[in-house]
């Protein structure tokens, strides 16, 4: 995660440059249930409501909680499918709060009511998150729902009525960029907390819709549209959190931005970039999925691990013995092409392996949602792209 405000923040505000430092344990995204109300588009876990077998009980649950806690695992993020469909749900909060954990609520919203929000609230959530695609005929084509977008908005507005932090997450594709000012504009007139922008990334359902993603000029139209929200935010003194997730060349492209805006500021600023060191998936994120199986990130969901049921999640996640995990874990990742060749490599640590391996079967080849062209990462026309590694797909060996 590419925590814009952050870095927007240096610029007026700067503070030492230190060391990278990673997580006591990593933050853990939890998919407590599959089932959903909604079957939307870019749905990375593939949901539709059904009951699907096999999913940990709530006994399961708080055991892994009590190993995460002792792994010092410091926030939980309870997701699915939609977890206000799992029975338990606040039961599970309570402890998960009860425990010290930050824990947050990962939900599309429509299930947010006035008969449900008292408990909501009781909670005291540190976060809710609410997708939205779009406004109103674009959410609701993407969520394949008439009045998704109206009741994910309601519940939007009891959280934030009762004094939770709320935020909205958006990923962009061709068919819904359009909506990306009116979405923004939307978060300033409503007083939400935080807009988290996702580019669209090849796994689950969004794996099947890659064809619709993004262009390249796309994107960097709309992460120049956020830099000068999150810029104006500053100046004004407006308290409100831009993240991005999906493209650690976000990070890149914002140096650059501020290297023609500030100049002054620049080198600063690619130091403090350097120090979070871009992608973090099997590292400082987890996922554990709703039959216990655990992943390098939400993303990896055809990628497993282990299962917390038959090992701790604290020794899943410290063993290496898996080839993806190895590399995942190698300070610097060692990995191909453009990626592999990029003078600021430092700053996004490769990007997002997942890509690479869902469109070339090789998670260490370059990622081809890089929106930077060979000039800003610092390549000339006849530069010859050489690999770090000689790799087979979850194979790595020193050429």
């Amino acid at each position: 995660m590419f925590r814009l405000s952050q870095y927007m923040h240096e610029l007026e505000h700067p503070t030492p440059v230190g060391p990278r430092r990673d997580l006591p344990g990593p933050v853990v995204i939890w998919n407590l249930i599959r089932r959903c109300n909604l079957t939307c588009k870019h749905c990375y876990s593939i949901s539709a409501d059904t009951n699907f077998p096999g999913e940990l009980d709530t006994q399961d649950v708080f055991s892994v909680m009590d190993n995460l806690k002792a792994y010092r695992v410091p926030v939980l993020i309870l997701s699915g499918g939609e977890p206000l469909l799992r029975p338990d749900i606040f039961e599970i909060s309570r402890r998960s709060k009860a425990m010290g954990f930050y824990t947050a609520l990962s939900s599309n919203g429509t299930l947010i009511t006035d008969e449900n929000i008292d408990q909501i609230a009781e909670i005291d959530y540190d976060y809710v998150g609410v997708s939205l695609d779009g406004i109103r005929d674009t959410h609701d084509e993407f969520r394949r729902m008439k009045g998704a977008f109206e009741a994910s908005l309601a519940g939007i507005r009891l959280c934030r009525d009762r004094g939770l932090k709320v935020g909205v997450r958006f990923t962009m594709t061709q068919d819904n960029a359009a909506d990306l000012p009116a979405l923004l504009q939307l978060v300033a007139d409503e007083g939400i907390d935080r807009f988290y922008f996702s580019h669209l990334n090849y796994a689950g359902r969004g794996n099947k819709n890659r064809k619709d993603d993004a262009q390249h000029q796309l994107t960097r139209w709309a992460m120049d549209l956020l830099f000068e929200t999150c810029l104006d935010d500053v100046k004004t003194g407006r308290v409100r959190e831009f993240t991005t997730g999906n493209n650690d060349a976000d990070g890149v492209y914002f140096y650059q931005w501020v290297a023609r805006r500030f100049p002054d500021k620049a080198e600063h600023i690619r130091a403090k970039l350097v120090q979070w060191g871009g992608n973090a998936s099997g590292v400082n994120v987890a996922n554990i999925d709703n039959l216990g199986n655990v992943h390098p990130d939400t993303m990896w969901w055809h990628h497993t691990i282990g299962n917390v049921r038959k090992r701790p999640f604290s020794e899943i996640w410290s063993d290496t013995s898996d080839p993806l995990m190895a590399g995942l874990k190698a300070r610097p990742r060692q990995v191909k092409g453009r990626c592999g060749a990029c003078a600021h490599f430092d700053i996004c640590g490769g990007n997002t392996r997942v890509r690479a391996q869902q469109t070339s079967g090789d998670p260490w080849e370059e990622d081809p949602a890089c929106y930077l062209d060979d000039a800003e990462i610092g390549l000339s026309p006849d530069d010859a792209v050489r690999p770090r590694l000689t790799v087979t797909p979850f194979e790595r060996r020193r050429a």
